[in-house]
């Protein structure tokens, strides 16, 4: 029940970044109703669809998010498009405030000649086919034999780790299975990972790093040189070059699977081929070498937030310029990524929500933003609205599904057709049997 001073407060977006918020308003506002609008049918975001098919610990944060949709005035809306199905001025007329929890998920282009190269894939989108992603690609990109990754980072560790393993590997995952078993036909022979940074200031994160030592699978090797640790190195640092170190020791074993070579200080200026990616041109010690290359896969960031615009009144990729303040003006607000950029994990999230709260609650109590206008939130929406929106019961009719279907060493089997999902959550149609 709602009285005509409830606050009612739509989320775009039901990854981490949009149900962290609606955590902390569940707690300082425990007599608002809250909405989570997704475009697809089923929640979690970059969980769900961003997250390594093989990091299960991490997915699990799910579990959490499911208590938050059990809650009473907590509601999920999937299979809306916010900008498509409904506009951001529609959802003012019936929601107090707004906010984006959209993300990023643009792959960041690599900015040298050749980079838009075939045979460039980004490793976002990668994930996503490995992920099975409705937006993504409906097969694997061919990657040959000579694979290079532009980047040192978490997620370029992702895709590093994706292209050592086997199918063992993936025991207890959630990957798609086709994807996986159209690479392990033809798998990567040599990597090679390209680090602007020396490896004490690579972006990767020591277990990271440890987890890959920790396989039975791959061979590394990197320039010894590379591993000094430079004067008054912190605790991550140090624990960075102990890592890399580790992984390319001389005395590892020598597993099955690719040879990996780990360049720090290099970057690549120039992508060959004239029809497709034939090789790396890579700059290191003030000298260019070229690297052979069947494939190149970027790791180096994520765009999207799109045109700058102050005002956020088109679609939900029409946001401001990132910055420190999750408010846009009193009544619209974003959290996440889609607040300060691509940076921060998961975890991060956890805390810029919470700041975007406090902004929120800070303009409701002097007035900024106020309530009991009349506005009635999910329930004053257009019937067609209410009438697509996929409810957290029908996903979880989905989740079941997925669940039930999968092979006895997956945790789940996902759907990649969007209107498959749509149809299995409302009751309407069974999954096509799995090959």
């Amino acid at each position: 029940m709602t009285s005509p001073t409830t606050p009612h407060i739509a989320i775009i977006g039901s990854g981490p970044a949009g149900c962290y918020l609606a955590q902390s308003l569940v707690r300082a506002l425990p007599e608002s109703t809250l909405t989570l609008f997704d475009r697809l049918p089923s929640p979690f975001g970059l969980v769900r669809y961003g997250i390594a098919a093989d990091h299960q610990h991490t997915k699990a944060i799910t579990r959490q998010f499911e208590r938050l949709f059990a809650t009473p005035n907590v509601r999920f809306a999937g299979d809306i498009a916010i900008g498509t199905d409904l506009t951001l001025a529609e959802l003012q007329d019936h929601f107090d405030a707004v906010v984006f929890a959209t993300g990023l998920s643009d792959d960041r282009p690599l900015a040298v000649p050749g980079g838009d190269l075939p045979g460039v894939v980004g490793a976002g989108a990668l994930t996503r086919v490995l992920n099975a992603h409705p937006d993504g690609a409906p097969a694997l990109p061919e990657l040959g034999s000579d694979v290079v990754i532009v980047g040192a980072g978490n997620v370029a560790l992702d895709v590093l780790r994706f292209l050592v393993k086997d199918r063992d590997g993936y025991a207890q995952s959630d990957v798609a299975d086709a994807a996986l078993a159209a690479y392990l036909a033809a798998p990567a022979q040599r990597i090679t990972v390209l680090s602007r940074s020396e490896p004490a200031q690579a972006k990767g994160d020591p277990p990271m790093i440890k987890e890959l030592a920790g396989l039975a699978r791959g061979r590394y090797t990197t320039d010894s040189a590379a591993l000094r640790l430079p004067d008054g190195a912190g605790r991550t640092e140090t624990a960075r070059v102990a890592a890399i170190a580790e992984l390319t020791a001389p005395d590892r074993p020598a597993y099955p699977g690719p040879e990996v070579t780990l360049l720090f200080g290099a970057a690549p200026v120039r992508i060959e081929g004239p029809d497709r990616v034939r090789g790396v041109t890579i700059e290191r010690n003030g000298e260019t070498h070229q690297l052979p290359a069947t494939a190149v896969i970027t790791a180096i960031g994520f765009d999207g937030l799109g045109p700058t615009s102050a005002d956020a009144e088109s679609a939900d990729t029409a946001l401001p310029a990132p910055a420190t303040t999750g408010r846009i003006r009193p009544g619209v607000y974003r959290t996440g990524w889609a607040k300060r950029g691509p940076s921060g994990a998961i975890p991060e999230n956890r805390a810029c929500a919470k700041a975007v709260a406090d902004e929120l609650l800070a303009d409701l109590a002097d007035g900024s933003l106020t309530v009991g206008t009349g506005k009635r939130g999910f329930a004053g929406l257009p019937a067609r609205i209410q009438e697509r929106a996929i409810s957290f019961a029908q996903w979880q009719v989905l989740d079941a599904v997925e669940c039930a279907t999968a092979a006895p060493d997956r945790v789940r089997t996902k759907l990649p057709d969007h209107e498959q999902m749509v149809a299995i959550a409302r009751g309407t149609t069974l999954p096509q049997a799995q090959a």
